[in-house]
């Protein structure tokens, strides 16, 4: 499957999974407590490859019909073990990291133009910034990015190993 065509609506049970395909580079999409109707209606519209844990879900006529297309994913995994789940099934790599919170792309930009947005102690220690293409957000690889990075990193790992 092609990476930069998959975009994934994740159901209301994979908020978690959502952050986690964002980090990873990919486009996703979450909404708590969405209908399934309305699920099957925005992945349709959007051209999304639904994961979800709904076993219910799975047997809709359009799911069965892949359209929209959909992955079950197991039950009980935690968001970063769905994530390599989810890389595995598709065959997709772990990329450049989107906004965990919207999903929007990171751009680069000047230390010099977040002066008076980055905590002092940070300015002071950190050249790279990063801000969200959508919401805006400043990012900076500090001690969380790089938790981030370490989690990831474990997921490569695994991917490059043998299979489940």
């Amino acid at each position: 499957m092609e990476s930069d065509d998959v975009r994934f609506l994740c159901d209301a049970m994979h908020g978690g999974l959502t952050r986690w395909l964002r980090a990873a580079g990919h486009d996703a999409a979450w909404r708590y407590g969405i209908d399934d109707k309305d699920l099957i209606a925005w992945a349709r519209a959007e051209g999304r490859v639904i994961l979800t844990s709904d076993a219910p879900l799975m047997e809709d006529q359009a799911i069965r019909q892949a359209d929209p297309k959909a992955l079950f994913v197991p039950r009980g995994l935690q968001p970063t073990d769905a994530l390599e789940f989810v890389l595995r099934a598709l065959e997709l790599p772990v990329k450049q990291p989107r906004c965990m919170p919207c999903g929007g792309s990171l751009v680069s930009v000047p230390k010099d133009s977040v002066a008076s947005e980055a905590p002092p102690k940070t300015f002071a220690h950190v050249d790279a910034y990063f801000r969200c293409s959508r919401c805006g957000k400043l990012f900076w690889e500090g001690s969380h990015w790089r938790s981030i990075e370490e989690r990831l990193s474990s997921v490569k790992k695994k991917l490059e190993g043998p299979g489940p």
